[in-house]
């Protein structure tokens, strides 16, 4: 296999990813970013391709582990944090699990930063009853 392969089978990865579980993605970066930015859509749905199916994980872990540290890093991870909330809503995590997750994070962001992704989460949860 070629560098050139590799970079190939890791987007296809990421892509089938990232559509499973945030469908229009990379559409979506490259309308608001490809102009400035030539490529970073490209580039992230690659990178999701290099580290979401690498085994060992599950996707269901890996996107419990990126909540958590998206709710460490605190509210002004509200937009990512919401995109990873409906991922994990896709990849079959329930509400409860994901909320565990965000409460564990109390002890290593602190409360407020658990408050803003609660409520970030909650806003997904309300947006799935309503469509």
């Amino acid at each position: 296999m070629t560098a050139h392969d590799d970079i190939r089978s890791a987007y296809d990865k990421g892509k089938a990813f990232t559509e499973a579980t945030n469908p229009g993605m990379e559409d979506a970066l490259h309308a608001r970013y490809g102009a400035l930015l030539p490529g970073l859509s490209r580039d992230l749905v690659e990178m999701n391709g290099r580290i979401y199916p690498r085994g060992v994980l599950d996707e269901k872990t890996r996107e419990l582990l990126t909540i958590a540290a998206l709710t460490a890093q605190g509210g002004q991870t509200r937009p990512q944090l919401m995109i990873h909330v409906k991922a994990a809503r896709a990849l079959g995590l329930s509400r409860e699990e994901i909320a565990e997750a965000i409460y564990q994070m109390s002890l290593y962001g602190g409360m407020p930063a658990m408050f803003n992704a609660l409520n970030a989460a909650m806003d997904v949860f309300d947006a799935e009853g309503s469509a």
